[in-house]
């Protein structure tokens, strides 16, 4: 939308400023603090990135990836390329099979040749139908994340073992909460969010978390993920690398697997050790850096027969950063509009009401939300008065 539009659609009366329904703006939500860069409703955020969704696996077909998804294996001999031995001197390449990649028995790991770090990733497994050995010993297999945590792949339908090394479970750290498999032969669709353990000066800042649902079904939820896990070890916490490859493992058993994709997720903020949220310090920086875009955006608006729009754009730009400069600008214009309208006749005063009003609200959020305006900031008092004087509500 053209810049003046939107102006004009934000600001066209002070019941929009401070009425229910609104596009969100800058004059409208409670203001940026010391942990927010933005208003809350803030016209200025970032609008997310449009992303063409995927479509959901059935028993049958895999379900395809949403737009924005790295594909590691669709089926295709070519994406076996994407795939090689996790140890190359000893390990062997698992195979291509009616559309899956199978473990070959004996071949070693595979893992991924890309490498990512906090991450959704996607992976559909499917044990022999044949039902052969139990326990631990029955369609076992397994998907480790970068840093080498494992989410247990096992075929568990009517199948018991330890809590902890069940399919879906944080193998030797936590169990899934449910077991929501599908009978063997048939694929079991997981989805994982992880997002890596945090250290600085080798203290934990962040401890991370994985989630993970199977087949819809959440089994993990925001689990920490401690150490790696591992055969009767107790897991104790310790740095993830940055970035690490995708790695299936081969534990005797024929699985298979179909469909795995990953989505990178954004890097998380963790400056002073709170979950994902900017210090004050970040928080400020971002601010002057949004009230920078605000006031060169403002000099494109520049029309000396309608300083209206500038005005209303720095005033906004003070809400971020009360710079000196903006604010005895946003003082002259203010004080350059008020006293021309306080000079319009009678009857041409009621054409810029609208003008009038829109400041107005702008000069109480300003001064009484944002808490950047003094109470008795002259421009303010003379609208008020003629607010008042012409009997607007």
């Amino acid at each position: 939308m053209n810049r003046l539009l939107m102006l004009s659609a934000l600001f066209c009366s002070v019941s929009v400023v401070f009425g229910a329904a609104s596009d969100g703006h800058a004059f409208f939500g409670d203001p940026p603090d010391d942990a927010h860069p933005w208003a809350v409703h803030d016209q200025n955020r970032p609008l997310p990135k449009v992303v063409t969704p995927g479509t959901f696996s059935s028993a049958e077909q895999p379900g395809k990836p949403p737009a924005d998804a790295i594909v590691l294996f669709d089926g295709t001999e070519a994406s076996l390329a994407n795939w090689e031995p996790d140890d190359k001197a000893k390990g062997k390449p698992w195979i291509l099979k009616d559309g899956a990649l199978e473990c070959v028995p004996k071949s070693g790991y595979t893992k991924s040749k890309k490498e990512f770090g906090d991450v959704q990733l996607h992976v559909e497994w499917a044990a022999p139908k044949k039902v052969e050995g139990n326990g631990q010993g029955r369609g076992n297999s397994g998907i480790f994340l970068p840093g080498n945590l494992e989410v247990q792949v096992l075929d568990n339908y009517n199948n018991p073992t330890y809590a902890d090394g069940t399919a879906g479970a944080l193998y030797g750290i936590n169990p899934p909460m449910v077991n929501p498999l599908n009978p063997p032969g048939e694929f079991q669709v997981v989805d994982i969010v992880f997002r890596r353990p945090l250290f600085k000066d080798g203290k934990c800042t962040e401890p991370g978390h994985v989630t993970v649902f199977i087949n819809g079904v959440l089994v993990q939820d925001s689990t920490p993920p401690e150490g790696s896990g591992g055969f009767m070890g107790r897991s104790k916490a310790r740095p993830y690398p940055e970035k690490g490859p995708l790695k299936l493992q081969d534990h005797g058993n024929p699985v298979r697997f179909r469909n795995i994709w990953y989505r990178e997720l954004p890097t998380r903020i963790v400056e002073d050790g709170s979950n994902g949220h900017l210090s004050p310090e970040a928080t400020m920086a971002k601010r002057k850096e949004i009230a920078a875009g605000i006031r060169e955006d403002a000099a494109k608006l520049k029309d000396a027969n309608n300083p209206l729009p500038e005005l209303l754009r720095l005033a906004e730009s003070l809400i971020y950063e009360k710079e000196d400069a903006t604010f005895q600008k946003v003082s002259e214009m203010a004080k350059q509009f008020v006293d021309g309208v306080k000079q319009l006749p009678a009857d041409k005063l009621g054409s810029k009401r609208g003008e009038i009003m829109s400041l107005n609200g702008a000069f109480r959020y300003l001064s009484t939300k944002a808490g950047v305006l003094p109470a008795d900031f002259a421009p303010k008092t003379d609208l008020e008065k003629l607010i008042k004087d012409q009997n607007w509500k």
